[in-house]
């Protein structure tokens, strides 16, 4: 449907694609990937005609239909589903042939036009544009209301509405998460399902991609490579592919490692909790795909104070809202350790409870006690848009503390890709990733105890997102997060609460329950209640023979670590790869794939043991 052949792009001087050749079959489902910059947005424009390419050819049928989704929608007197309806050019040109037909008296012609008008299901467009407007967050009440009436972010949704009941064969959809909920995410990926058409989808939501797309269009050092699958098994061709080198090879080892202890670690505190058995199997896929960003220019940490209080903050009996009541006897406390990630529908109260929380809002009635070393690191949209535009990167974390170095400063923000110029120049013609990554990185140098946040993901790709989840699992402190990333959630909260119908109460259920409320199309908290399941009582003989079973795991797991850890050792010396007098490197790959096989056996036994110890107390 869509062919390339040996095409090459400029824009301007820039070198986007250089003979690049790869084929969109009807009904495939195409995720763009690659850095910021690298061109995927004006292919898209080249496919929309706005541009021809340098060299080589781009063909499609000629009676192909794209719908693409614009970026930016202008305010103005037309009504929002008047707006969603003009989506399908075709009908609106009927209607309006319709309507001259009529004040013509040209009767002859209005049968062949209603004709037209319902094979086209014309009497159902009015229905199928309010179902997609329901889809996105809309309400009833904003259908009759006009374009200027609405804030940028929600002018999006109605344009995403408009390119939605487009009938199209082929779908250009450039970032259509920026501006959504998880609800409306949810929402949409399903709703891609169901499409019938081609989709060529640029995302840095990893979930939505795996969600929606069966290849992935990788574009890097001016290529663009066509992988058959999701986005997960593209990372992990990725990572094979960089494996090829032994300098990647040895960082891609300590990676895993490092994942490997971290999930070790989770593990041992885990409990039978769904939410905390999501999250293991989130973490061990986490292990699969961070070999895949191992040349990601992002490193860095969040470090917490070094005093902290228990509890960190504690509210009681709080009415949350500005003028009126939005969530009721609200009682919750944050402390050391809590990983926690807030649900709820657009409007619930999320981002009023997280104001509340940091200040911004007073409370309307109710205790708000935060503890004696209380640092709030708070990241919003506002906290982007705020930035002085004629301050440096490196001025504004001055600004935090005049007595850091300039050396320290540049040290801590080339873990956030600010090197050279781009740390010294003013941020006036920063994008918007780079405007969130720099706000990242100014919560990061206060050493939080307690982060606030929400949707930190906005504007960044993939590389920065992965490195934003690695330093929200080792961060010390409290999290409150709020994000349309089920990547993010799975992998950094423990725990789940949900505002619902004006109160805040615990989620029992993990992402894919909630998932399914949502494609259920209400909130019913009582239908994922998870029953607690009947213990089993032991007797002293059992609980004996578990113990010592236990015990013997527990020395098998050292060994078997120790094992792994001078496998690795001697895979990451450069004396392994000096001549053939040092170990065979197939011997040795091959015992780290057996080692690791045999910790994760014993791993879950033990996990299994302790947790059947735990049912029966």
């Amino acid at each position: 449907m869509l062919s390339f052949n040996n095409l090459s792009l400029r824009r301007g001087s820039n070198l986007l694609f250089q003979e690049v050749s790869f084929t969109v079959h009807k009904k495939n489902k195409v995720g763009l990937v690659g850095a910021n910059g690298t061109g995927k947005t004006s292919l898209f424009k080249m496919i929309q005609g706005d541009f021809e390419s340098d060299a080589g050819e781009f063909n499609y049928p000629p009676d192909l239909r794209i719908a693409c989704l614009d970026q930016e929608v202008p305010g103005s007197d037309e009504l929002a589903l008047s707006y969603v309806l003009s989506g399908d050019h075709k009908l609106l040109e009927i209607q309006n042939a319709i309507t001259r037909a009529e004040e013509d008296g040209d009767y002859s012609s209005l049968g062949d036009l209603h004709s037209k008008f319902e094979d086209h299901d014309g009497f159902s467009a009015k229905s199928r544009a309010e179902q997609l407007m329901v889809g996105l967050g809309f309400t009833e009440s904003d259908f009759e209301k006009a374009l200027k009436d609405f804030s940028g972010g929600w002018r999006v949704r109605l344009n995403l509405a408009r390119t939605l009941m487009k009938p199209s064969d082929l779908l250009l959809l450039d970032e259509p998460t920026n501006h959504l909920d998880l609800d409306t995410i949810i929402w949409l990926g399903n709703w891609i399902k169901s499409f019938q058409g081609a989709l060529l989808l640029i995302s840095h939501d990893r979930e939505f991609l795996d969600e929606c797309v069966d290849h992935i269009a990788h574009i890097h050092n001016q290529q663009i490579e066509l992988y058959s699958g999701n986005y997960s098994q593209f990372e992990i061709r990725k990572a094979a592919k960089l494996a090829e080198l032994e300098s990647n090879y040895n960082a891609q080892q300590r990676e895993i490692a490092h994942m490997q202890n971290f999930v070790r670690r989770f593990k041992a505190k885990a409990t039978k909790a769904r939410q905390a058995q999501s999250r293991i199997k989130a973490l061990e896929r986490m292990e699969l795909i961070a070999p895949a960003h191992i040349d990601s220019p992002f490193h860095f940490k969040i470090p917490e104070t070094d005093k902290i209080s228990n509890p960190l903050m504690t509210l009681e009996g709080a009415e949350l809202g500005y003028t009126n009541s939005i969530v009721s006897n609200v009682g919750v406390s944050f402390r050391p350790g809590d990983r926690i990630g807030l649900l709820g529908v657009n409007g619930a109260g999320k981002s009023t409870l997280v104001k509340s929380l940091t200040g911004d809002i007073d409370l309307l009635e109710g205790l708000k006690r935060d503890g004696k070393n209380l640092v709030v690191g708070y990241f919003s949209q506002h906290q982007v848009d705020d930035l002085d535009l004629q301050k440096s990167a490196i001025q504004h974390i001055q600004n935090i503390d005049e007595k850091a170095t300039e050396s320290e400063i540049r040290n801590f923000l080339g873990g956030f890709n600010f090197r050279g110029d781009k740390a010294k120049d003013s941020i006036e013609n920063f994008s918007g990733g780079e405007k969130a990554r720099l706000a990242l990185a100014k919560i990061a140098f206060q050493k939080p105890n307690l982060l606030l946040m929400d949707e930190p993901t906005n504007h960044l790709d993939m590389d920065m997102r992965q490195a934003l989840t690695v330093a929200l699992q080792e961060f010390g402190g409290a999290i409150l997060l709020i994000s349309h990333d089920r990547h993010l959630l799975a992998n950094t909260v423990d725990e789940f609460l949900i505002i619902d119908k004006g109160k805040l109460s615990r989620f029992n259920g993990d992402l894919e329950d909630y998932r399914k409320l949502i494609l259920r199309g209400s909130i019913d908290l009582e239908s994922i209640k998870i029953e607690p399941e009947a213990k089993t009582k032991l007797d002293k003989k059992e609980i004996k023979e578990i113990k010592t079973r236990i015990l013997v795991l527990e020395k098998s797991l050292k060994r078997l670590q120790r094992k792994l850890s001078e496998t690795e050792n001697h895979l990451n010396s450069p004396d392994s790869y000096k001549d053939e007098s040092g170990p065979n490197l197939h011997d040795l790959l091959r015992d780290q794939v057996n080692l690791a096989s045999q910790i994760e056996q014993t791993e879950d036994e033990w996990f299994e043991l302790n947790q059947h110890l735990e049912d029966s107390s």
